[in-house]
């Protein structure tokens, strides 16, 4: 891992995690763990998150101190009068949590969902990018 640290908080493929106690879920709801890849360049780190299933309005992104979560409710839709007899997704619950670096600008992070594909972007502070020093002669 970079100097530019992003630890994420979570082992394994999938868990079983209490439900929220709204009343509106099961005592305990399985989750699944997306896939992520992260990307830095001098500017921050890319993190690419794959949510199969996961709307925009399904989806929350929340930010907690350096605590960094997303979590989304995959929602396949069935057409009328149809049930699934075979289904290759069966875990209605994406989560995931990371820690962020005090080097990144968790103030100025960009979230895009498309296709299935959350990208977020978190830029570096401005004294952790790197910059050009100028050189005087004589």
């Amino acid at each position: 891992m970079s100097k530019t640290e992003l630890a994420t908080t979570e082992r394994g493929r999938s868990d079983v995690s209490p439900g929220d106690g709204a009343g509106n879920e099961s005592s305990s709801q399985r989750t699944a763990l997306p896939v992520v890849d992260i990307f830095e360049d001098a500017g921050g780190i890319t993190l690419l998150a794959d949510m199969p299933g996961v709307s925009r309005d399904s989806l929350d992104v929340r930010l907690d101190g350096d605590a960094l979560a997303i979590e989304g409710q995959v929602s396949i839709p069935t057409p009328d009068g149809m049930r699934a007899l075979w289904a290759e997704m069966n875990v209605p619950m994406y989560r995931r949590s990371f820690t962020l670096s005090r080097e990144l600008d968790a103030s100025r992070i960009e979230a895009n969902l498309k296709d299935g594909v959350l990208s977020l972007r978190i830029p570096k502070q401005a004294h952790a990018q790197p910059r050009r020093i100028s050189v005087q002669a004589g």
